[in-house]
Formats: C-alpha cells, sequence, structure tokens
C-alpha cells in the first residue's frame, strides 16, 4: 500500500518539484529519509540562505520553489526572507516540520505551538493537515494558491508521524491560471484619458518583467512619445534602461516624488504599488492637476492606493490591450536623460567610480542581484540594464536577501541552460546577514561573481541618521571584517581588488571559473544623501 510519503513524492515530480531547499532538522528527516535519486537538496548552512535561494531561483526558472525549515526554530530563521519573498510576490511552496500527533498536547521539544499563525501575514495560505492523508492535497493547493495571481509563498506544517501512514488515492494533478485580462470597458476608459492627455508619463514595475512584458511597455511609451520611469524601489528591471524614454528610478518619499512627476497631467502606473515610500517626507501625493492610472494584478495593492483609479489585471496583457486601443500621439518625443559626468578620481576610489567601471567591463547577458543599499543610487545610475530579468534585488527592504538569492539564480542559469553570467554586488554589512551561502555555492561548484563594496560602515544608517537628525546612534561601524579570509574558509576563490584597473580581468576570472569568487573592493567612506 502506498504511504503519504510516496504519493508525496508522486505528486512533487508531477509538479516539477525535484529540488528541494533546506536545511534537514530532526523533525524533516522522516519526510528526507532514502531521499529519491531524481530529486535533488540544495544544501544551506542557515534557514534564511536557503529561503532566499529558492526565491531567486523561483524567480530565475519562472516556476515554483520548494524549500523545507526546521519546525519553529528553523522557520524563525527563515522568517525575514520569507518577507521579502512575500514582497517579491514570489511563488514558494514553504515547509515545515512539526512534532510527532501523539505528543503535540503536551508541547513537547521542537512543537510548532502555532505553527499556521508563525508564517502569517506573509504567506497567501497557511495550513496544517487534519489529517496525515491530507497531505499530498495539501500540496497541491498549496501549488494552486502560490502560483495565482498576486503569487506568493505558501505555508505547510507536516507532523512527523504522518509520512508512513496509508495513503489515500492521490489527488488530481490540475493547472491553475496564472494571469487574467482585464475589464475591457475600463481599459477602454483608460486609453480614452491617456489619448486626452497632454503630457502622459508611464511608471512601471516589477510586474512588468515578471509578465515579460518589455517589448509592450516599450512599444506603449514610444506610441504614446512619454518618458518612463521605474516605481521607487523596484525589485526587478522595468524597461531597457538605455532606452531614450526612460528616466531613471523615482524617488521613493512623497514629496521628492511628486516633484519628480511634476509637469504630467496624466500618469499611467503599470505593475507597481502605488507607491513603495520611505522615509516619511511630507507633500503632495501627485503634482496638482495630474490624474493617476494604476494598473495591477494585486487587489491588495489597488485598495491601498492612496490615489489614482485602478484596473485589476496582468500587466502584460493590459499594455497589449493599450496597444491596440490608442493611436500614436501627436507630439515630439522627451528629451533623452543626460549621460552622467565621468566620476571623479580618488583614493580609494567612490561607489560612483567602482560602478562605472563595473559597467564598463558588464558582461553582454549579465545577470545582476543587488544588495548594497548605500551605494544603490550609484549603481542604478551607471549600471543600465538593457535587457529582461536582469536585475534582482529585495522588495521588502530586509538584509540577508542578495546572496543567497545569487546562488539560486546562478544555480537556476545552469540549470535551464541558458547560462547567463550572474554578478552579486553585495556591501560588506549586508554580506554577513546571510554569508553562509557562500558554503552552499562553493559546494555546487557555481561561477558566481561576488563584487562586495567594502566601507567597513552602515553608511545608509548613517544616510538616514542625517535625514532624520539622529546624532550618537551606535554600532554604525564595522572594523575588522576581513571578506576575503571569510570567503576563502567557505571554500570561495577571493581577490581584494585594490584598483579599479584591475577590475576587469577580476571579473573576466571570476566567471569563467569553476566555483564563486568573492572581490572586495576597497571604497570611500563618503555617506551618500538618502534622497
Amino acid at each position: 500500500m502506498a504511504t503519504v510519503r510516496d504519493t508525496t513524492y508522486d505528486l512533487l515530480r508531477d509538479l516539477g518539484l525535484t529540488t528541494v531547499f533546506g536545511n534537514p532538522g530532526s523533525t524533516e528527516e522522516p519526510f528526507l529519509r532514502d531521499f529519491p535519486a531524481d530529486f535533488r537538496y540544495v544544501h544551506a548552512l542557515h534557514e534564511a540562505s536557503a529561503m532566499s535561494m529558492a526565491d531567486g531561483y523561483a524567480q530565475a526558472t519562472g516556476h515554483p520553489a520548494h524549500v523545507n525549515l526546521h519546525t519553529a526554530p528553523g522557520t524563525g530563521n527563515g522568517m525575514g526572507n520569507l518577507v521579502t519573498a512575500w514582497h517579491n510576490k514570489t511563488p514558494l511552496i514553504v515547509t515545515a516540520g512539526q512534532q510527532t500527533r501523539q505528543m503535540l498536547l503536551l508541547e513537547p521539544r521542537l512543537a510548532s505551538r502555532r505553527a499556521v499563525e508563525l508564517t502569517q501575514p506573509y504567506v497567501k495560505w497557511a495550513y496544517e493537515p487534519a489529517r496525515a492523508q491530507d497531505i499530498p492535497a495539501a500540496f497541491m493547493r498549496a501549488y494552486a494558491t502560490a502560483v495565482q495571481p498576486p503569487a506568493g509563498p505558501v505555508f505547510l506544517s507536516l507532523p512527523m508521524d504522518d509520512w508512513d501512514q496509508p495513503a489515500d488515492p492521490p489527488p488530481q494533478v490540475r493547472t491553475v491560471a496564472t494571469r487574467f485580462a482585464p475589464d475591457p470597458d475600463r481599459l477602454r476608459d483608460f486609453a480614452a484619458t491617456l489619448a486626452s492627455g497632454r503630457t502622459p508619463a508611464l511608471v512601471l514595475g516589477a510586474a512588468v518583467d515578471r509578465a515579460d512584458a518589455w517589448p509592450a511597455a516599450v512599444a506603449l511609451a514610444e506610441r504614446l512619445a512619454a518618458p518612463v520611469w521605474s516605481a521607487p524601489a523596484p525589485e526587478r528591471s522595468v524597461f531597457p534602461e538605455d532606452h531614450p524614454h526612460f528616466r531613471g528610478v523615482l524617488p521613493y518619499a512623497i514629496g521628492p516624488l511628486a516633484e519628480a512627476l511634476r509637469g504630467h497631467d496624466t500618469v499611467l502606473v503599470v505593475g507597481a504599488p502605488v507607491f513603495r515610500y520611505y522615509p516619511h517626507v511630507p507633500g503632495d501625493y501627485l503634482p496638482p492637476e495630474a490624474r493617476l492610472l494604476h494598473v495591477t494584478d494585486d487587489p491588495d495593492e489597488a485598495a491601498r492606493a492612496p490615489v489614482g483609479e485602478s484596473l485589476l489585471g496582468d500587466p502584460g496583457l493590459a499594455l497589449a490591450g493599450l496597444l491596440e486601443l490608442l493611436p500614436p500621439a501627436d507630439r515630439p518625443a522627451p528629451p533623452a536623460r543626460p549621460a552622467p559626468e565621468p566620476p571623479a578620481a580618488t583614493t580609494p576610489p567612490s561607489a560612483d567610480a567602482l560602478f562605472a567601471a563595473l559597467a564598463r567591463h558588464w558582461p553582454a547577458d549579465g545577470v545582476l542581484v543587488q544588495e548594497s543599499p548605500s551605494n544603490l543610487a550609484a549603481l542604478r545610475r551607471r549600471l543600465r540594464m538593457s535587457r529582461p530579468r536582469s536585475y534582482f534585488t529585495m522588495a521588502s527592504g530586509g538584509l540577508g536577501f542578495g546572496l543567497p538569492a545569487a546562488v539560486g539564480i546562478a544555480l537556476a542559469e545552469r540549470d535551464t541552460g541558458r547560462g547567463r553570467p550572474v554578478v552579486a554586488v553585495v556591501g560588506d554589512g549586508s554580506l554577513h546577514y546571510s554569508v553562509q551561502a557562500l558554503w552552499t555555492a562553493a559546494q555546487l561548484r557555481l561561477p558566481l561573481a561576488v563584487v562586495v563594496p567594502a566601507n567597513q560602515q552602515y553608511a545608509i544608517l548613517k544616510a538616514f541618521a542625517e535625514l532624520k537628525h539622529t546624532p550618537g546612534v551606535p554600532a554604525l561601524d564595522l572594523p575588522g571584517l576581513d571578506v576575503a579570509a571569510v570567503a576563502r574558509g567557505y571554500g570561495c576563490a577571493a581577490e581584494v581588488v585594490e584598483s579599479l584597473d584591475g577590475l576587469g580581468v577580476a571579473l573576466d576570472t571570476a566567471l569563467a571559473a569553476d566555483r564563486p569568487t568573492v572581490l572586495p573592493v576597497p571604497i570611500s567612506t563618503e555617506v551618500p544623501g538618502i534622497l
């Protein structure tokens, strides 16, 4: 007779979930025993790393990923990056072991007291099956929930004595819709408003990249002769940044954002919240007389927007629909934004100079994973993404995502056969939130290049302290970190890039290697402004 475990593994095969990210614990061993030869376990040394490896892998493959955590403590370890997966709208099936059912009333060691509540509100659905026999069907429901828009993580708590129980007949493997079209009448209203606007502008968000809708976005921008901004703090690149219509990333504070849009009477926001604000700089949400139209596949985003009219639908389908309805605009194309001035030469170099050098040596098909918040403005100014699915970071603002996500993305590039080179830019402060991910990258022999702007401080927090007039905040410096030594200890190659003249060779060597390479680059301790 088939067991619950047998039936569950068969279902996971049918769903394509044969890679499991995790850090094994005692409550998970009954599920993992006699691990099938056609499955792969990606071993992380910490659950936070496992979570974001799965996140990066799912985003890069375009398919859900399975991450297996260790009851309540392991779920707690992964929670910070679960929050990021929620904001990233990444379809993840997150499972955790639970203590033996017969002992749960006693609350034994490693029992998860309120397992279903623990991950809320950062999952779309959380469940602990009432019967062992419900586990396979719960996986099927979890999968269907995770992939439907807005996509996101789900959570299952699985008692460790359930796996050997006799199974019910297996659940039917079902497919579910992952896109829905916008209401045609409301879409026509949006098109009429755009057509009558004198100075429309487009603001695009990460869902445009998730929908593979760059061509439609470019065509609509050119049809409207409209400038294009990225929505504030984007987790994905949204438009070819070398296109003459592209203006850059909007500031992520209320007053400055409205000022950036001054002069536009119609603002079309597609695939982003309205808006992702931080810090609080008060002002009007929009310029006077401006009208905002909001297209999103997330009803919650539509409901919480402080201004504008909303249209629910897949961003790619909405952009394509607007293209069919809009005639070419009778206005000149907006002027291209000027190229940045060459960076000043300093010793050590500024972040601006580092990223200008990185842009000169950037691989043609490169994928950037970014977690260097204090240097983000310089990075986005100098390194302009020109291809879809080329830029990944955390939508949540929480650190610890970048390095393990880069591992998951590099693994996905190998598994899919695309083989795009992956470069992570991770600050020396951010690096240590999930530094254990280096070991997994070394064990997998991934040709991942990790560029570490090393300023030995939490510069982003110093910038916030200046903005908010909070002097004397402790623990903002990071003396004594030897990033290269740490990297070598985890099995990576490492080279301190003392001069930017050597960055190109070091990067090329790293991307041609058969293991990850960490490249610390000492940079200036200058603190950039937040806005």
